[in-house]
C-alpha cells in the first residue's frame, strides 16, 4: 500500500505562484509514476500533469502548459508541482496520483489509471 499526502495549497492573487508537494510512503518502489488531478466545484476530476518515475517522461494538460512545472525530489519519494502564472480558473481542490503502471498519452489523463490518491490540498487563486 502507498500514501499519499499533499501540501502547499493556499489562497493566492491571480498571477502568483504555488508550490505543491506530494509526499509517498509506504511501499513506494512499487510506484511506476506520480502527478495530479484537480476538481473545482461542481466539475469532474481533471488531469493536470504526470511524471514517469523511470525517464523521468512528463505529461501536462493543454490548459496548464507552460504555467505548471512537475519535478520530482530524488532524494525522496516526493512529487512537486510548480504552479505560476495562477488564473481564477485555476482554483479546485488538488490530489496527488501515483500508479503501478506505465504513462502513455491515453492513459495518463484517465483516472482510472492511477491505483492511490491523495486526500487533496485547496488552491484558491482570487481575481
Amino acid at each position: 500500500q502507498v500514501e499519499l499526502v499533499e501540501s502547499g495549497g493556499g489562497l493566492v492573487q491571480s498571477g502568483g505562484s504555488l508550490r505543491l508537494s506530494c509526499d509517498a510512503s509506504g511501499r513506494t518502489s512499487s510506484i511506476y509514476a506520480m502527478g495530479w488531478f484537480r476538481q473545482a466545484p461542481g466539475k469532474e476530476r481533471e488531469f493536470v500533469a504526470a511524471l514517469s518515475w523511470t525517464g523521468g517522461s512528463t505529461y501536462y494538460a493543454d490548459s496548464v502548459k507552460g504555467r505548471f512545472s512537475v519535478s520530482r525530489d530524488g532524494a525522496r519519494d516526493t512529487v512537486r508541482l510548480q504552479m505560476n502564472s495562477l488564473k481564477p480558473e485555476d482554483t479546485a481542490r488538488y490530489f496527488c496520483v501515483a500508479t503501478r503502471w506505465p504513462l502513455n498519452s491515453l492513459a495518463v489523463v484517465t483516472t482510472d489509471h492511477y491505483d492511490y490518491w491523495g486526500r487533496g490540498t485547496q488552491v484558491t487563486v482570487r481575481a
